[in-house]
Order: C-alpha cells, then structure tokens, then sequence
C-alpha cells in the first residue's frame, strides 16, 4: 500500500443493536442453585410427609424455569448491525439460529419510518424503492426514538446534507 492510497474507512455512521438480558451467566447459576435448592427441600418435606408426587412436580418446576432462561438468553443472541455511508445503507440482521439477513440502499433512496401509536408504543421502519424492513424490535420505545432521530441525521449527512 502507498502512502497516497486511501486506507479503508469505517462507515460515518455505524450501530450494532443487541438484545438486554440483565442476567448474566453467574446470576442465573446463583438463581438456579438457589431455586433449585429451595424445591428439593420442600419437595422432601412433601416426600416425608407421604405426598411423594410434590417433589416430581417441584422438579419439573426447577426443569421449567431453566428452559425458560435458556430458550431467552438464545434469543438474545440476536443482534441487527445498521452501517451508513455516503454510498450504502446496509442493514445486517443476525437471527438467533445464526442466519443473516441482509437489506442494502442507497442512502438518496432509504427512508426512516417511524410510527408511535396513541398508547405510545413504536415500530420503526427503513424503506427503499418499495422495499421495507423493519429494526430495533427489541428496543423499547425511547431507544427506538432515539435510534430514529440518529438514522435521520446520518441519512442526511450520508446525502451531502448539513450536519448538525
């Protein structure tokens, strides 16, 4: 490479969306042991007491609750990439099963939807030559509004526009 080569660049706008999960992975082993421990001792108790069928029921309890936590955290590792420059946006979503999917637009073209509806809920959109696709669903609403004020300004400093 030459020193008058231009070097690659990231894009001038450039967010990773990801999931909250405020659970890590030692708050759900200490929330395991801990439930865990709390139904084997009732269920022995129950067991004791001659109502033997409790402790199976407590078990499929502590069974449950740990599909639960690992079918959520699996769906937490989805995540949506949105970069933007001044010749594509590129919209990357990473499903929870690993299959990506991708949208790209010229930035002229995309467009930012974004409704709020009377109960205050959100949907955000970006739409192109009437192709759509919608993002940040896993976002509340503030963030969505957040994440659609910044989508505007990189759209309009993408297309050469004021930056502000």
């Amino acid at each position: 490479m030459t020193e008058n080569a231009p070097a690659a660049q990231e894009p001038p706008f450039r967010a990773v969306l990801t999931p909250h999960r405020s659970l890590g992975p030692k708050g759900f082993l200490l929330l395991m042991t801990l439930f865990g421990a709390v139904c084997f001792a009732t269920g022995m108790v129950f067991y004791l007491l001659g109502a033997w069928p409790v402790l199976g029921f407590l078990g499929l309890d502590v069974l449950l609750l740990y599909v639960a936590f690992k079918l959520n955290y699996r769906a937490g590792r989805a995540s949506e990439t949105i970069e933007i420059g001044p010749r594509a946006l590129t919209l990357t979503r990473v499903h929870p099963s690993g299959r990506r999917e991708t949208f790209q637009c010229s930035p002229y073209y995309a467009r930012v939807h974004f409704h709020e509806w009377p109960d205050g809920r959100t949907t955000l959109d970006i739409a192109a030559k009437g192709d759509r696709m919608a993002l940040a669903r896993f976002l509340n609403d503030a963030e969505r509004r957040d994440l659609a004020d910044a989508l505007e300004a990189a759209l309009l400093a993408a297309r050469g526009g004021p930056r502000i």
